[in-house]
């Protein structure tokens, strides 16, 4: 009787050391993790930097109509022919066009009956249309020639222009003199708030970039997006960037 009493207080006495050790466990952790979240300091720097794009592309397109393919195609290499005699003499040089591949469709036309009731419909020809490309690191010559087609027009082309492309050649470097830009800006806002609290900086915790962003100039943040904005349709455009840095405290 004796010998299971003693084994039924030595039972209860290993219970409550494990309470107590779990306890304690418990407790260490949250003070270790209260002391980790509150002994750390961060701030998020920006930079951004206006530039001019240096390469303009412009596209555009023509097409012709015929009963046979075969005139059709005609029609569509003499205005192909036109449309290069024009752009070669407005100054673009043969380097810097490119004509892509003619798309050929066939033509319909609906017929009714002497009663006006549609029975179905038969080809009457066909459709060529063909896309040129423009790419010239002299923008104003190209935006002059975008804007004033008439002359082309006057020839008998159906031509259709599309709003020029902006792009910057040197966009790898812009982003790196961005991204150091930046991290300077959050080191300077993380040293400021340490001064100013008479707190001492640790190593460096965590970094992360933020994404890119390339609106046209003064167009403001309203043109930023989630995952990065991108402009093409402005020459003057604005680069920008943020950076997040969380430093330890001593």
């Amino acid at each position: 009787m004796e010998t299971g009493k003693n084994r039924s207080w030595l039972n209860a006495l290993i219970i409550g050391l494990c309470i107590m050790a779990s306890c304690a466990a418990i407790a260490f952790g949250l003070s270790h993790f209260r002391s980790e979240s509150v002994h750390t300091i961060s701030a998020t720097g920006g930079a951004n930097v206006d530039f001019e794009s240096d390469v303009i592309i412009w596209r555009g397109s023509f097409s012709a109509t015929d009963y046979t393919s075969k005139s059709a195609y005609d029609k569509i290499k003499n205005d192909s022919a036109q449309v290069k005699k024009y752009l070669m003499n407005n100054g673009i040089t043969e380097d810097e066009i490119v004509f892509n591949s003619v798309d050929i469709y066939k033509t319909y036309k609906d017929i009714y009956d002497d009663n006006g009731n549609y029975i179905g419909r038969e080809q009457d020809g066909y459709s060529l249309e063909q896309s040129v490309v423009v790419t010239s690191s002299d923008i104003d010559k190209v935006e002059i020639i975008s804007r004033d087609i008439s002359t082309l027009l006057e020839t008998g082309v159906e031509f259709t222009s599309e709003a020029p492309e902006y792009y910057y050649t040197g966009l790898d470097e812009l982003k790196l003199g961005l991204i150091e830009s930046a991290t300077q800006n959050a080191k300077e806002r993380i040293d400021i708030m340490a001064k100013n609290s008479d707190a001492k900086l640790g190593k460096l915790r965590n970094s992360s970039l933020g994404v890119f962003q390339i609106t046209a100039k003064n167009s403001g943040t309203g043109s930023y997006s989630y995952d990065g904005a991108f402009d093409t349709s402005s020459r003057y455009k604005t680069a920008s960037i943020t950076v997040r840095l969380e430093y330890d405290l001593k």
